[in-house]
């Protein structure tokens, strides 16, 4: 078993795993940069292969821009727009799109050569497809989320905007594991330690706290209440109630959304200093000490993004930040966890 702990083919896929994370963590990034530019309803048409070419020559150019003029994004909020303005509303969203083909393909070419070369074991290839086909969903998630804000609406719904972003990160969250199974393989006899189920709680907590800034970008709720710690000098937002049935308001109300947000993110705080005390008390060590030092480091520079971010309007530069900070934050958690949890091994013989 050790001299498959050392096969320097695994170290391999692992590294090639906390590559593809790497892409779908930029993809995010970019994604969030596309609603904040506007620019996620610049392309108005779903073509997985001929779609990777954008328009070469004037014409093109022209077609593309005509079929954006006809959603109601254009003709109530960006009437009048230049061919200039759109090609730089286009590009942003044509680069999220190509790197979500160049995923595809980065993961299923070193896949096959992995296999064939036995550094994946084949216990483990329906698992590597179970990924990739997981991959494809996400492509099909975010073309619904696009199709949303094609007819009606001037902008995607935050229930399929947080939707595309929650398969984004459990996504994420497989290839992580994953490779931390290959990079950092446990004796088949570790058991999972006492903060174990803390850990996990926690990467949970994180998770829930991204789905609900996904419904707070969706509302635009970030524009509102733009003070701290109160909003707007009170505790709680103006009317949170006002939208029939009750529950419909922690969806659809801005204001609410808001709220939420913030309470969940104070939670979020207090769990990650809970969970970094307890792991100085338990006297954990070497990687698992490191990784929830930096869960608690990320977590202070996240908020603390997150309230500038709010304070300033939401800026492009500090909203994308912010998103990219959640990102490493998850994965933080998620590497913490990891290292707590009991062993279970890839490396099983063909």
């Amino acid at each position: 078993m050790i001299a498959h702990f050392n096969n320097p083919g695994r170290r391999a896929v692992g590294i090639w795993l906390l590559g593809i994370a790497a892409v779908i963590a930029c993809m995010v990034t970019i994604g969030g940069l596309t609603r904040l530019t506007g620019s996620g309803l610049s392309i108005t048409q779903w073509d997985p292969i001929m779609g990777a070419i954008p328009p070469l020559g004037d014409a093109q150019w022209q077609d593309a821009f005509a079929q954006y003029r006809h959603i109601p994004q254009y003709t109530r909020e960006h009437q009048g727009m230049s061919l200039a303005d759109f090609k730089g509303i286009y590009w942003w969203e044509w680069t999220h799109r190509l790197l979500g083909r160049l995923l595809g393909v980065v993961f299923f070419i070193p896949f096959l050569w992995f296999a064939w070369r036995g550094a994946i074991a084949r216990a483990q290839i329906p698992r590597m497809i179970g990924l990739f086909l997981l991959g494809g969903l996400q492509g099909f998630v975010g073309w619904w989320m696009v199709e949303s804000g094609l007819e009606t609406r001037v902008s995607v719904s935050q229930y399929r905007l947080a939707i595309h972003l929650g398969v984004a990160i459990i996504l994420l969250g497989a290839i992580l594991w994953t490779a931390f199974e290959y990079l950092r393989p446990k004796a088949a006899a570790a058991k999972a330690m006492p903060l174990a189920k803390w850990a996990a709680a926690f990467v949970g907590l994180v998770y829930f706290q991204m789905l609900l800034g996904a419904i707070v970008a969706g509302l635009h709720a970030g524009l509102i209440y733009n003070t701290w710690p109160s909003m707007n000098g009170g505790i709680s937002p103006d009317a949170p109630w006002f939208n029939r049935p009750w529950y419909l308001n922690f969806f659809e109300n801005a204001g609410l959304a808001q709220f939420d947000h913030r309470i969940v993110a104070y939670l979020v705080a207090i769990a990650a200093f809970a969970l970094w005390l307890r792991g100085r008390r338990a006297k954990l060590a070497g990687a698992a000490r490191k990784s929830g030092d930096l869960v608690l480091g990320l977590t202070v520079f996240q908020i603390a993004l997150g309230i500038l971010t709010l304070l300033n309007q939401v800026p492009t530069a500090l909203a994308a930040a912010h998103q990219a900070t959640a990102v490493a934050l998850f994965s933080a958690g998620l590497w913490h966890l990891y290292e707590l949890a009991p062993a279970r091994s890839v490396h099983a013989s063909a």
